[in-house]
């Protein structure tokens, strides 16, 4: 069982007011835009190369100009990066800007070391492009932000910097409706 430290929870007051705003932003009603919401839903499935890993598998839900995107991915194939966004798409053309907020988490377990855990707010925008229906291809630039670090050396006790880091990204995704 992974034991937080006593510090969690102040870290954890510290970032609930952007956190709350950014989903506020990213679930604003489409009046709010004046854009009307286009009649679609489904689930897309993809690739994606940089961003929140070098590589990812990812699964969106979407309903109308909003979406649910889980990524799994990696950074060198012996870790694991798990992200969960919500997004706001912006539009009903074949290119949409959107907005999002969420958690990302990357957990690393070296041969010499304690299992490394990192927990991160993450806040991409970015645009998506429709290609002939089915076909999606996008590009994303993710902010974030250290939330919660429990490092590989125990030894380590750094402090977290709290810098915004922006990581740029690209994917693909195909629509399975």
């Amino acid at each position: 069982m992974i034991r937080l430290p006593a510090s969690f929870p102040a870290a954890a007051q510290r970032y609930t007011l952007p956190a709350v705003l950014i989903l506020a932003f990213a679930y604003m009603p489409a009046a709010a835009h004046s854009q009307s919401e286009p009649d679609d839903d489904g689930i897309r499935i993809g690739i994606s190369l940089g961003g929140v890993s070098t590589v990812g598998l990812l699964l969106e839900y979407f309903d109308g100009n909003r979406g649910i995107e889980l990524t799994v991915g990696t950074w060198a194939f012996r870790d694991v990066s798990l992200s969960l966004v919500a997004k706001r798409y912006v539009g009903a053309k074949a290119v949409r800007p959107f907005v999002g907020a969420g958690l990302w988490v990357v957990a690393a377990n070296p041969s010499d070391g304690r299992l490394g855990i990192a927990t991160v707010l993450r806040a991409p925008v970015g645009v998506d492009w429709n290609l002939m229906g089915a076909h999606s291809l996008g590009s994303s630039f993710n902010v974030n932000r250290a939330f919660w670090v429990r490092r590989t050396d125990p030894e380590d006790d750094k402090l977290l910097e709290g810098r915004w880091i922006p990581l740029p990204g690209i994917y693909y995704r195909y629509n399975t409706r």
